[in-house]
C-alpha cells in the first residue's frame, strides 16, 4: 500500500482537476459573477474560490497535523478575471500534487484529510453542473462524459 495509494490519490485528484481545467478553459469571463436566479446561491468565481481555497487550506492542514484556517488564493482576484483565476486553479492542483509526493501512507490524519478533500472536489462539480444548467451555460465536453450530462 505504499505508493498505490498516492499514485491512486493522484489519479483522482488529477481527473476531478482536469474537469476544473476545461470548466475555466470554456466558460466565458462574464460568467464568473453570475449567481443562480431566485435562489441563494453564491457567483460561480466563490464556488471556484472555495475549490482553490480548500485545496490549500487542507494541504496546509495535513502538513501541520491540524486546521490552520481557510485561506484562498482567488480572494485576491477580481471577479470576472478568468485568467487569473485559470492559473490559480493550476497552482492550487500543484499543491495538492506536491503533497501527494511526499504522503506517508500510514499518516491517517493526512490521509483523512485528502479523503475529505477529494469529496469536496467533487461536492463542487455537482454544485457547478447545477450552475450551468440553471444559467444555461453549456457544459464542456468532459463534464458531459464524467457525468452522463446531456449536451443540451
Amino acid at each position: 500500500m505504499t505508493n498505490s495509494l498516492a499514485e491512486s490519490l493522484r489519479k483522482r485528484f488529477a481527473l476531478a482537476n482536469g474537469l476544473y481545467v476545461d470548466l475555466a478553459r470554456e466558460l466565458p469571463a462574464s460568467s464568473l459573477g453570475a449567481r443562480l436566479r431566485e435562489l441563494p446561491s453564491d457567483s460561480i468565481q466563490n464556488q471556484l474560490r472555495c475549490v482553490v481555497g480548500a485545496r490549500e487550506s487542507y494541504v496546509k492542514a495535513a502538513r501541520a497535523g491540524s486546521w490552520q484556517g481557510f485561506a484562498s488564493p482567488l480572494d485576491a482576484v477580481p471577479t470576472g478575471d478568468i485568467e487569473a483565476v485559470r492559473a490559480v486553479i493550476a497552482t492550487s492542483h500543484r499543491t495538492v500534487d506536491a503533497f501527494l509526493d511526499d504522503l506517508d501512507p500510514a499518516d491517517d490524519e493526512a490521509v483523512d484529510r485528502l479523503l475529505a478533500l477529494l469529496e469536496h472536489e467533487t461536492q463542487h462539480h455537482g454544485q457547478l453542473i447545477r450552475y450551468l444548467y440553471g444559467l444555461r451555460i453549456p457544459r464542456p465536453e468532459s463534464w458531459q462524459r464524467q457525468y452522463a450530462l446531456d449536451g443540451h
